[in-house]
């Protein structure tokens, strides 16, 4: 029975909206802009958690790195704290090889940007990470074609070179560029690999514009006394290790290696991928929430339309009311009647704002590179809060067409 009412009640709703198109079409727009607004927020939030999740996966999830800088902080980041602490260097790594118990893998690795040439062929300020003993076994060397360094290499530092998918890109073109010399800092480096493409990433994305070479060869081109040079010991646990457990155990390793007196605060940082999700999660909320409350407002905006149209709707139709009550209508069909009429409106309205959103995700990804896609989840509670717009916005109005007196109602013009 509660079926054909509501067909019933759809009908004519439906007819009652298709006669007036122009009033329907004007009272859908706040309800469009209050659902665009919220959806578009809400999928570019979850786009930016996946872009952000998919990128820190390259840098290992249980990976511990000890490092001169946290990379946990806000607008008052206390920088000048950490300035003057020491760079890990390589022979702290060795030492925390020998002593650590938990590690599975301790490697270490610098990062600094000098220019690439081959032949007529320039990259400026490429990426250069050197890499020391066992860092394939800490983070995942995806490579396209070629092979990785040989313990020989590492060990004596020889000029060999694996490129990003972009560096042998722009330096060698359609060419394969294994077993061509390139030119770092004026020395021939030998290239024995090529790296998977990373794509986009906000983290991974940078692999497609680095070059990996053997940290003694590395050390050469550049000056690990420069604060700009980015030095770090990366450690991975054994299996049915936790990274607290590993954090604790390098923590009084780190401390004793650096002689560090009981009253002092440590002068390094002990950083892992769960702190970059943690500071995003946060961005991410404050998002979340301005979009919910600039969305919240238009689509006040729209809700109060669409009362005022349904308090229109039940003055212009009185006389019908009157009628149908007349003929043995219950309340509850005028009251079903009018409050499908205002969740036909919001839904037509969800769905032109889902429109919206769909063609704006299109145009991002076809002016950046930046994967905004619009899930089934934020399809649904666009319908939901659509309909709940719909019974906000309609109850009052509808209650009142229910309550009509019929003889007074069949007399009203």
């Amino acid at each position: 029975m509660i079926f054909k009412i509501i067909s019933e009640s759809a009908l004519i709703a439906w007819s009652s909206l298709v006669a007036n198109k122009l009033r329907t079409m004007l009272s859908l727009l706040g309800i469009v802009i209050g659902i665009f607004v919220i959806i578009i927020i809400l999928t570019a939030v979850d786009s930016l958690k996946k872009d952000v999740n998919d990128s820190l996966n390259s840098l290992g999830p249980n990976v511990v790195y000890v490092h001169k800088w946290p990379w946990e902080g806000g607008f008052d980041y206390p920088w000048w704290k950490y300035f003057l602490r020491p760079q890990p260097s390589v022979s702290e790594a060795e030492l925390l090889i020998k002593r650590s118990e938990l590690a599975e893998a301790v490697s270490y690795s610098v990062d600094f940007q000098r220019p690439l040439k081959f032949r007529d062929n320039y990259v400026s300020n490429a990426n250069i990470t050197g890499v020391w003993l066992n860092y394939e076994k800490v983070q995942e060397i995806d490579l396209q074609r070629g092979r990785y360094f040989t313990d020989s290499e590492l060990r004596n530092g020889r000029n060999v070179v694996i490129i990003g998918n972009n560096i042998a890109l722009n330096l060698f073109g359609n060419q394969d560029p294994l077993g061509s010399n390139i030119k770092i800092k004026g020395e021939n480096f030998n290239v024995v690999g090529v790296l998977e493409r990373a794509g986009e990433g906000l983290f991974s994305g940078g692999q497609d514009e680095t070059v990996y070479v053997p940290y003694f060869a590395a050390r050469e081109m550049v000056d690990l006394n420069n604060w700009n040079v980015q030095q770090e010991i990366l450690v991975k646990p054994k299996t049915g290790i936790t990274s607290l457990e590993l954090k604790d155990e390098l923590t009084g390793l780190m401390r004793s290696i650096r002689k560090q007196k009981p009253t002092e605060d440590n002068n390094f940082a002990l950083n892992e991928a769960s702190m970059i999700k943690k500071q995003t999660a946060s961005i991410t909320g404050i998002l979340n929430i301005i979009g919910l409350v600039i969305g919240f407002l238009a689509l006040l905006v729209g809700i109060f339309g669409i009362a005022n149209i349904m308090f229109v709707s039940v003055k212009e139709r009185t006389n019908i009311i009157g009628i149908q009550k007349a003929l043995g209508a219950k309340r509850a069909f005028i009251l079903i009647q009018f409050l499908t009429e205002a969740m036909i409106l919001t839904l037509l309205g969800g769905i032109f704002g889902l429109v919206l959103v769909y063609f704006t995700t299109l145009l991002v990804q076809s002016v950046s590179t930046f994967n905004m896609a619009l899930s089934f989840g934020n399809v649904i509670v666009a319908l939901f809060i659509s309909c709940f717009a719909g019974l906000v916005s309609g109850i009052i109005p509808a209650y009142i067409a229910s309550r009509l007196d019929p003889v007074e109602a069949i007399r009203s013009k």
